[in-house]
């Protein structure tokens, strides 16, 4: 289940405001060892039709709940999913030319369905991982130096 759009819309004021409201109240029933949980969906006409749900999709459920609470649109792609290689852009928030490039010089591994190259989303985020620690590091050299300068950094 891939649930990648090129356009997220932003949730509305209400949404955001439902989305707390039962983040909160789903969160209290996260704090049980049993391994699952049994909720009720009302349909059109007020019957209630239970529904035995995992404990851990309920927990990635009040994740879901909490970005949506805080006005965050959201995405959610199987940790095993292969991606296009605008998928894969989107997720790293770069073009998709530039993301070909990153795939030819080999820092993010591929292969090819026919004359289309696919991505792990396994591999797209270890790539991201990779260079936010190569980014964390370069701007703590650079805080480093402006202090060693004497540049208005205490």
């Amino acid at each position: 289940m891939t649930t990648l759009s090129p356009t997220h819309s932003l949730p509305t004021a209400e949404e955001v405001a439902i989305a707390r409201e039962s983040g909160r109240a789903l969160s209290a029933f996260l704090q049980t060892r049993a391994e699952t949980q049994q909720i009720e969906i009302f349909d059109d006409k007020g019957a209630a039709h239970p529904v035995r749900v995992p404990v851990s999709a309920l927990r990635l459920l009040v994740d879901v709940l909490t970005e949506i609470g805080e006005g965050n649109a959201v995405s959610i792609i199987p940790i095993h999913a292969e991606l296009t290689t605008q998928d894969a852009a989107d997720v790293l928030n770069v073009s998709r030319p530039f993301l070909v490039q990153l795939l030819e010089r080999g820092e993010i591994p591929f292969h090819k369905i026919g004359t289309h190259r696919r991505v792990r989303y396994q591999d797209v985020i270890a790539y991201k991982e990779r260079i936010d620690v190569e980014r964390s590091k370069a701007l703590d050299a650079l805080a480093e130096q402006a202090q060693a300068l004497k540049m208005g950094y205490e």
